[in-house]
């Protein structure tokens, strides 16, 4: 459904997301472990190794390593390419090291899989696709083209041609299965980022808002009195202009209430003060600012207490995300109606409701149990490009208004018209989308819920 039209998210460039200081030292680990098993195998175990080329390329990770240590700074992140040579080179100096200690014979061949999993974390699919080909063509190579792993005595130690091509089938297994499993929660984990970044941005724009309407309603609520008095001693001055000294005392008193209004203002500016009569509106009125954006797009928006109503009209906390998120399921429900939106608004002693139905196609029953997911695209017909050109079908829109209600307490339904719950208002009537959101009376009354607003005069905001 709908969306907030936002520029690139933070989350969405994976590029110097890697600091180089951090691959030096785990290359530096990798080397330390290397050294250990070769001086183990060699001087513990008695095995017979070719000592000189293998520190040779242990010496080779070195030199790599020094060389990023001191010709780059410490706070360098690495580039797509740099990230992807460098993993390049992990598997290449492993692979190298294991063909000279046995090759799949080697149990310590499944570190391969080490560079692949980092890569399908960080990288692109095509840098991860590249350096997983390569990594499987180095444990076909090693299966094939290795020097043997031999005792102090000449004893060959080789693992049996059946259990070799299961190591080899098991090893090409894994990394198809731990790069695509690692892509894919990286993924999600980045989506959800992202998601995440987009909801407090919206909450952070309509946050200023609200900020911004309690400072013009305070100043209209402490200006009012003078600015009249201002306005009335003008008409005066303009009816009696001319030379007469009692003008004189309408002068001064129109300079003293000028006098008042910048105190006012100065005081204002200094420290500010919360206007009570903002935090809170009736529930009625929390829905005509929903909708107020999309009344003139071109589709019949109707708003309607549910009959199963019971007492007075309550007042509610007039928050960010509760207007925020109410504001885009009207938008989604403007977006896709045909002609007309209804919303029915409703409470009991013990629950507040709002439902908003269009006459629209609906959700689609594909994704009608995923619908609040970040980033959740299908694809679209001609038809429904052309009824909305403008739409990218991220589900960003439902997933910030699902977000931000959910934090303020409530819960949401979403049906199409033909399978919608029947609430306490009865069954909608409209056969499109339905979307229900619901609270515990207690958690947005600003009257009697837990949080109420404070009843008097406007306090100086606390610094």
């Amino acid at each position: 459904m709908s969306d907030t039209d936002l520029s690139v998210l933070p989350g969405q460039r994976r590029g110097n997301w890697i600091r180089l200081r951090t691959l030096i030292l785990l290359r530096w680990m990798a080397i330390t472990g290397q050294l250990t098993a070769v001086a183990i195998a060699y001087w513990g175990l008695r095995l017979d190794l070719e000592l000189g080329l293998c520190f040779l390329l242990i010496g080779a990770a070195v030199i790599v390593n020094l060389i990023a240590t001191f010709v780059f700074p410490e706070t360098k992140r690495l580039s797509e390419r740099e990230t992807a040579a460098l993993a390049l080179f992990d598997i290449l100096q492993l692979g190298l090291l294991l063909s000279l200690t046995g090759g799949l014979h080697n149990p310590f061949a499944l570190l391969l899989l080490g560079p692949v999993t980092v890569s399908a974390s960080v990288l692109t699919l095509r840098s991860t696709l590249l350096l997983g080909a390569v990594a499987v063509a180095a444990v076909t190579l090693l299966g094939l083209v290795h020097l043997p792993l031999r005792t102090a005595a000449g004893e060959v130690l080789r693992t049996p041609p059946v259990l070799l091509a299961g190591t080899w089938a098991a090893l090409v297994i894994a990394l198809v299965f731990l790069s695509i499993y690692s892509r894919r929660i990286s993924s999600e984990m980045h989506a959800m980022s992202d998601a995440l970044t987009a909801t407090q941005m919206a909450l952070a724009r309509e946050q200023k808002l609200t900020d911004l309407g309690g400072v013009v309603a305070a100043a209209a609520h402490e200006l009012g009195t003078p600015l009249a008095t201002i306005k009335l001693t003008s008409a005066e001055l303009m009816e009696e202009l001319g030379e007469h000294p009692e003008l004189r005392e309408d002068a001064a008193l129109i300079r003293d209430q000028a006098d008042r209004c910048r105190d006012i203002l100065r005081s204002m500016g200094r420290a500010g003060k919360e206007d009570l009569l903002v935090k809170q509106a009736p529930l009625e009125e929390i829905v005509r600012e929903a909708v107020e954006p999309h009344e003139d797009r071109g589709k019949r928006i109707r708003h309607a207490l549910s009959p199963a109503c019971e007492g007075p009209q309550p007042s509610v906390l007039r928050r960010p995300e509760i207007v925020h998120g109410l504001r885009n399921l009207v938008q989604n429900a403007v977006d896709f109606a045909r002609g007309e939106v209804r919303i029915e608004s409703g409470w009991t002693p013990d629950r507040i409701w709002i439902r908003i139905a269009d006459d629209g196609p609906g959700f689609p029953s594909g994704v009608l149990a995923r619908i609040g997911e970040p980033f959740m695209r299908s694809r679209r017909s001609e038809r429904e490009r052309a009824q909305r050109p403008g739409y990218e079908g991220m589900g960003l829109g439902l997933f910030i208004a699902k977000t931000l209600l959910e934090r303020s307490g409530a819960e949401l339904t979403f049906a199409n018209g033909g399978d919608a719950p029947r609430g306490p208002g009865g069954a909608p009537a409209l056969r499109g989308a339905i979307v229900e959101v619901a609270w515990p009376r207690r958690k947005i009354d600003a009257v009697a819920g837990e949080t109420p607003v404070p009843r008097g005069q406007n306090r100086p905001i606390s610094a």
